[in-house]
């Protein structure tokens, strides 16, 4: 990752955050923006026009998801690596993601000291997953049932999804205004 530029396309429907996560990626030299989008349709076109080697991609975007916009973006632009970052930390959506072949995904709760590691993780072929999914299991495929209720928007179901018992917890924080969020 040192020796090259890495193009990344950075795609986020709420433009504080869009422009926190350039901030955050311009620390390191190697990385350069070629593009931001603020919908899922927006994003399948720059994709398109641009084959940047990174998209770092949002799940709640307006016009189109996140994960529709990843699927169609794979067959215009398959050799760019998808990184997700989201909100939605629900294990359904965060194994749709990786079902995808995403190798990334970080909730944005924990992107400021996440994102680099994640994007260097990402860019040299190896899986990230944000603190607190690790307790899940993922499988590699993607299930139909899944895909058509994160479509439709619809709540993901109930049953667990390992044998395994999971621990869960909660971290909550407070801040004064949106510019104090994105500093931190």
């Amino acid at each position: 990752m040192e020796t090259s530029s890495v193009r990344v396309l950075v795609v986020d429907d709420f433009e504080p955050f869009r422009r926190f996560i350039c901030s955050t990626l311009g620390k390191r030299l190697e990385l350069q923006i070629v593009g931001e989008a603020c919908d899922g349709l927006e994003a399948v076109r720059k994709a398109a026009e641009l084959h940047p080697d990174l998209i770092v991609l949002d799940i709640g975007l307006p016009s189109l998801n996140g994960i529709e916009a990843a699927r169609r973006i794979r067959k215009v632009s398959p050799e760019s690596k998808i990184l997700f970052m989201s909100l939605e930390s629900s294990a359904d959506v965060v194994q749709e993601a990786l079902a995808l072949g995403s190798l990334g995904y970080v909730v944005k709760a924990h992107a400021g000291s996440e994102l680099l590691e994640a994007v260097k993780a990402v860019l040299e072929g190896r899986q990230f997953l944000s603190s607190g999914l690790s307790n899940y299991h993922f499988a590699a495929t993607s299930d139909s049932k899944t895909l058509h209720r994160l479509c439709r928007n619809e709540a993901p179901p109930s049953p667990p999804l390992a044998k395994t018992p999971i621990t869960r917890s909660h971290e909550v924080e407070f801040y004064s205004d949106d510019a104090a969020f994105v500093r931190k």
